[in-house]
């Protein structure tokens, strides 16, 4: 289909945003003989639309390498100007006066944004596949009273039908828990876990989204999850489905959307999009459903420049507190290894003693290789193809946080060349905040994006009860810590900069009335017939698990809806 048909023709949907979630309405809409186009501002960085960047060779190799992927993919949504003058400045070079002006506004510096309600670290991946090119793949289900609940306030979707919507979402992102179960390095970390006390006896491995790879008995890779999963088929650029039809159009950005009607009965006309390959003026695309699901910020960034004047479009915005840690594994662990292993019970003791032969073999093999005068010799007794370990303490009424233990690449907890990651364990503990209308986005009238659209403003604070609660699940950690090893230096337990756990919630949240939310049950805005939103600003309560696997589940009740017809329409 050459340029000028995709942009002529009336599609079924058009869905802006090419992450998991967008994709999940693509392929239900599409299996169902629907014609979808979808568009994103980003480019596309794979062969298949929305692969996992982590899949390459390099990365499998060396995960730390994968940072400054990540880095280089994230573009920060809010940078307080920094309005001090800067004293040892060439007295000659430009300043300006600050009285005067407010700030630099270039590369989203936002002189309207206060410093001490930012938050700094959150970010947008523009790029096909969006933020699930570089994602860790964990994939629980929130707790059905801890995150599925706000006090007397139950979620808009009952837990019946959100059970069976998890078991949908679980299969089109191909989530496993045995990955990574018979690891050596796994079953030493959970077995020195679940010896340390009572608390710690629910550990159990982090749902993934991850498969084994064909050969990864003999190299231990893994193929990591991501839109391209969900795709299944419709993620090869030149596969045509047997019925219904798929197009993917990136670096074509919307700007807004035309809305006609008034009052409880609007409808979207067309989308205004630019395409950012050649800057060509702007084109108008037409379908009969619009679904927008490019982020928890830029999705209702898209709406309020669509002139939507919801009450709640950018209001009830939550994020998660995060504490991090490094730790060595203690001396102790890596000489009794096998002992250790030899000690599991119950599910994991046949794998356990298999991990304990392997790792005994190998430990006598570099014995002797030493004793024979070989200096290189393997000091770790860890076989190089024993993989991460990846486990997780789930949220429970006592411990309303995430505690996921693991290794993993982010902006922030790279291994230095110097160190051998086989004995670094990661600690994440994601706490939970409550919506408050007070905790939003705002959108400038005069301050423009990189991609010249309303500059988002972020106004966010904890309260004193999630405060102390923060307090108590950092305290776990480093009692979880402590079982472990030592710190290693440079990685000490610290909470991270707001907004960088990058799960922000609640910005177009899901409710029953359009008094407090910009989305009904089935996900469609409300007053307008024929938009529908998907993403992690839909989660109405906030949460302390990862959101992706709930954000696809609500996509799947969504795409449901509009093949069946919306209730009342």
């Amino acid at each position: 289909m050459n340029d000028t048909n995709v942009l002529t023709t009336e599609y079924d949907a058009l869905i802006i945003g090419s992450g998991p979630v967008g994709c999940t309405f693509a392929r239900k809409l599409v299996d169902a003989g629907k014609h979808v186009l979808m568009i994103d501002a980003g480019a596309q960085l794979s062969r298949r639309y929305g692969e996992h960047l982590k899949n390459s060779y390099l990365f499998q190799k060396n995960i730390d390498l994968f940072v400054s992927v990540i880095k280089g993919n994230l573009l920060p949504l809010s940078t307080a100007t920094n309005k001090e003058p800067e004293l040892t400045l060439d007295p000659s070079a430009f300043s300006y006066d600050p009285d005067k002006y407010a700030g630099f506004s270039m590369r989203n510096q936002n002189p309207e944004q206060k410093k001490h309600t930012n938050l700094p670290a959150a970010a947008a991946t523009y790029a096909v596949g969006g933020m699930a090119t570089h994602w860790t793949c964990a994939v629980p289900r929130f707790h059905p009273r801890v995150e599925r609940r706000n006090g007397d306030q139950e979620y808009p979707i009952d837990d019946k039908k959100m059970d069976k919507l998890y078991d949908e979402a679980e299969v089109l992102l191909d989530r496993h828990t045995a990955v990574f179960a018979s690891s050596a390095r796994h079953l030493l970390v959970k077995q020195v876990l679940q010896s340390a006390g009572q608390e710690f006896t629910d550990i159990t491995e982090l749902p993934l989204a991850v498969r084994e790879r064909a050969d990864s008995e003999r190299t231990s890779a893994v193929t990591w999850a991501a839109a391209d999963t969900v795709l299944g088929k419709l993620a090869d650029p030149e596969h045509k489905p047997p019925t219904g039809s798929f197009t993917l159009l990136s670096e074509h950005q919307c700007v807004r959307l035309e809305i006609t009607g008034s009052g409880k009965r609007q409808k979207v006309e067309s989308a205004v999009v630019r395409n950012l390959r050649d800057l060509r003026e702007e084109v108008r695309l037409r379908a009969r459903t619009y679904v927008v699901a490019c982020g928890a910020v830029p999705t209702p960034q898209l709406l309020f420049n669509s002139g939507i004047t919801l009450p709640a479009l950018g209001r009830y915005m939550t994020e998660q507190p995060m504490s991090f840690c490094q730790v060595v594994l203690q001396q102790d662990h890596m000489d009794n290894i096998e002992n250790i292993l030899r000690e599991t019970s119950g599910s994991d003791e046949e794998v356990a003693a298999s991990a304990a032969e392997r790792v005994g073999h190998y430990r006598a093999e570099q014995l002797k290789r030493l004793h024979g005068g070989d200096k290189t010799a393997d000091p770790v007794p860890f076989p190089p193809t024993e993989r991460d370990p990846n486990l997780a303490l789930l949220v429970t009424d006592e411990r309303p946080w995430h505690c996921q233990i693991h290794r993993d690449a982010f902006t922030y907890g790279a291994v230095p060349p110097n160190i051998d990651p086989r004995l670094i364990v990661d600690l994440r503990w994601f706490g939970i905040s409550r919506p408050r209308p007070e905790n939003k986005v705002t959108f400038s009238r005069k301050i423009r994006d990189t991609f010249d659209m309303p500059q988002p403003t972020f106004h966010f604070r904890l309260d004193e009860r999630e405060r102390k609660e923060t307090d108590r699940m950092n305290e776990h950690m480093l009692r979880t810590a402590a079982a472990l090893g030592g710190f290693m230096p440079g990685s000490e337990p610290v909470f991270l900069t707001p907004g960088l756990p990058l799960h922000i919630a609640g910005t177009t949240r899901m409710g029953t009335s359009e008094l407090d939310s910009v989305v009904d049950e089935y996900s469609k805005v409300w007053c307008v017939d024929n938009l529908y939103l998907g993403g992690n600003g839909l989660h109405p309560y906030g949460n302390a698990s990862n959101p992706t696997l709930t954000s696809v589940a609500m996509a799947v009740h969504a795409a449901n809806t509009i093949l069946s017809g919306h209730p009342g329409h």
